[in-house]
Parts: structure tokens; sequence; C-alpha cells
């Protein structure tokens, strides 16, 4: 059982780190969007709008999918202690 347990952690451990690199890659192309239309009125002002609502709704995915692995993680963990 505890080894079911070390790889449910193994594995929240990568999940977690693919959601925030993910997150992290996807800010840096916003960023440079932002960057490569700012010199252009209107379409800046539109990018930075869709750009600044894209992110939060992608750091709220992020934040919600985290949560999510660490009810999963804390599971498991109760299961291996006996504690349900």
């Amino acid at each position: 059982m505890a080894s079911s347990y070390s790889d449910v952690q193994k594995a929240v451990r990568v999940e977690k780190f693919r959601i925030w690199f993910a997150w992290v890659s996807g800010s840096a192309i916003m960023l440079v969007i932002a960057v490569a239309t700012q010199d252009i009125a209107i379409v800046s002002v539109v990018t930075q709008v869709l750009l600044v609502f894209l992110g939060i709704l992608a750091t709220i995915a992020a934040v919600r999918m985290t949560n999510a692995l660490n009810r999963k993680a804390e599971a498991a963990r109760k299961e291996v202690l006996g504690e349900l």
C-alpha cells in the first residue's frame, strides 16, 4: 500500500509541474504577443484586455487543478494511514 501512496505522490508532483510549466509558458507567449502589438493603437488595447482575461482564467484553472491534485494526494495518504 505504501508504494501506491509513493506512486500517487510522484504522479501528483509531475502533474503539478506540468500544470505550472504550461501556465508559465502561456504567460510568456501572452507577453510576447502583447509586446508585439503594443505599437498598433486599437489592436494593442483589445489584445491586452483579452490577454488579461485569459490570464485570469488560466490562473484560476491552474489553481483549481492543483487543488484537485492535493485532494487526491490527501485521500491516498489517509488511505495508507488508515484514517478513512
